[in-house]
């Protein structure tokens, strides 16, 4: 970890804070609950504790692996639906395959995002290709959801496909960060996800003992999940590990600092950062169907036990079992 790296000292820079910058506060740090996801792979559920009021407009995020699977052990998901918002996956470490029922499809591996669309309701997969279940080998990654309006939650799928080397890769004033924005932007660096809902989604690497200074949307909220690695959040400097959620409170910037000391396998401090204008609009969530009543949960339901959600297209992608 991580895929995409670069030298900093090559790199723009990000302005140090200056005078009338105010640093967001911590109001929470949360440790994500451990569970499995899909066939059976393990996940971090990172956003658990923590108030959908902090969380809008983001709904839910896992954290996949990581894990250095055995051969004929690596799992994805079968066939499954989505409505009503957008699945953002990254991938760290490893490789997945993914195909839907509008046509969208491809490869996800090292540095890479597929963001998905699902708007007014789509089918699709997500497994890990035949070559990786026979040999193993190591899968990390994120998924994240990202809720839509109700003015869009019935707009059309679409599928966006985020190389690695298509994030912007910027640095802060002292070289002692990477920060890869993917989407939205930092500091007037734009990353090149398009979004429905106005974001920032960036993956920052921070060196021993560096601090990580960003400028930050004062309409945002602010989220900093911790990959791998130990440090330190927020001007006040609460102790963070891997596995654990801060949600920041307002401001127009947020502060993160790495450990003198990392341990020897996770070297730096590993973050993923989120920011969001908040939607502020009744959220009712079901499996896979985010939308803004019960009613609307219902009919998502029906819609796809109707085959109106879609269909699995003849010759689909099918979950890689090793077993012929």
């Amino acid at each position: 970890m991580p895929a995409v790296t670069a030298d900093t000292l090559t790199l723009p820079r990000i302005a140090a804070a200056s005078i009338g910058d105010t640093e967001r506060p911590v109001k929470q740090v949360s440790t994500g609950p451990r569970g499995y996801e899909g066939e059976g792979f393990p996940v971090v559920r990172a956003f658990a504790g923590v108030p959908m009021a902090d969380l809008d407009p983001f709904v839910h995020m896992d954290q996949m692996g990581e894990v250095d699977y055995a051969p004929l052990e690596p799992k994805g998901t079968n066939w499954h639906p989505h409505r009503g918002f957008e699945t953002v996956t990254y991938m760290i470490d490893g490789t997945f395959e993914h195909q839907d029922s509008h046509g969208g499809g491809g490869v996800i591996d090292n540095g890479a995002t597929q963001w998905m669309t699902a708007g007014a309701g789509i089918l699709h997969i997500e497994t890990p290709p035949e070559a990786l279940v026979m040999s193993g080998g190591l899968f990390h990654g994120l998924q994240l959801w990202v809720n839509l309006p109700a003015k869009d939650k019935f707009t059309a799928p679409r599928y966006q496909a985020i190389e690695g080397g298509d994030a912007a890769l910027v640095t802060t004033a002292d070289a002692g960060a990477l920060v890869r924005i993917i989407a939205g932007s930092i500091g007037g660096y734009a990353g090149p996800g398009s979004t429905h809902t106005p974001i920032t989604v960036a993956h920052a690497t921070v060196q021993p003992g560096a601090q990580l200074s960003l400028p930050w949307d004062p309409q945002y909220n602010a989220l900093g999940y911790v990959l791998a690695g130990n440090g330190y959040a927020g001007a006040e400097g609460r102790p963070v590990h891997g596995g654990q959620l801060v949600v920041f409170g307002a401001g127009d910037r947020l502060t993160f600092r790495a450990a003198d000391a990392q341990d020897s396998n996770k070297p730096a401090l590993e973050l993923y950062l989120l920011g969001g204008r908040p939607i502020r609009e009744p959220v009712a969530h079901y499996g896979p169907f985010v939308m803004n009543t019960r009613e609307e949960l219902i009919q998502a339901m029906e819609d796809y036990q109707s085959g109106r959600l879609g269909v699995i297209p003849d010759g689909a992608l099918m979950p890689h079992t090793g077993i012929s």
